[in-house]
C-alpha cells in the first residue's frame, strides 16, 4: 500500500478525469465481468460521460471523491445520502495500493457524519473480496444488472 493517498471532493472541472478513470476501470479492470461484450460495456459506461458527471459533482445529496497517489488521479467513488455507494473505481495499474480502501473509508466517514448507521452497494464478483476485506457482508443472492452479476452487500457504520 502506498503511504500517501490524497482524497478530495471532486469539482466540476474534474468531470473529465472522473469519466476517464471510470471508463478505464470498467473496460480493463472489470473485463472478467463484461467479457468484452460491447453491448454490456456500452450499457455500463453510458452514464460516465463528463456531461452526466458534472451534475453529480454539484448535487449536495452526493459525495463524489477522487483519490490521488503522488498527485496523480487514480480512483473515484460516489455515494448518496441514502447510504448507497454508487461506484468505486480505481485504475487497474493502481489496484492494491490503498486507493480503493481510502475512497470507501472517506465515503463511510461522510455517511457516518450524516447519522447513517448502514451503508449498501452492489458489488461485482471481481470486487466482492475487496468489499469483504473492508467489512461488507452479502445481503442477498447474486442477480444480474445489464448482463453483469451483482452482489448486494451492506456494512454497519456503528
Amino acid at each position: 500500500m502506498d503511504t500517501f493517498i490524497e482524497i478530495s471532493t471532486a469539482a466540476p472541472g474534474d468531470a473529465g478525469i472522473v469519466s476517464r478513470i471510470a471508463e478505464r476501470s470498467i473496460r480493463v479492470g472489470c473485463a472478467a465481468e463484461h467479457r468484452n461484450d460491447p453491448r454490456i460495456v456500452a450499457a455500463w459506461t453510458r452514464n460516465n460521460t463528463p456531461a452526466c458527471i458534472r451534475p453529480w459533482v454539484v448535487d449536495p445529496r452526493l459525495r463524489l471523491t477522487l483519490a490521488r497517489l503522488h498527485g496523480r488521479p487514480v480512483g473515484v467513488a460516489m455515494a448518496s445520502v441514502s447510504g448507497r455507494i454508487a461506484f468505486c473505481y480505481v485504475q487497474p495499474e493502481w489496484f492494491r495500493r490503498g486507493a480503493g480502501r481510502a475512497l470507501v473509508q472517506d465515503i463511510e466517514a461522510w455517511l457516518r457524519g450524516r447519522g447513517l448507521a448502514r451503508i449498501r452497494l452492489n458489488s461485482t464478483s471481481t470486487s466482492y473480496g475487496f468489499y469483504r476485506r473492508l467489512g461488507f457482508e452479502q445481503s442477498a443472492k447474486a442477480f444480474a444488472i445489464g448482463g453483469v452479476a451483482a452482489i448486494a452487500m451492506h456494512k454497519s457504520l456503528g
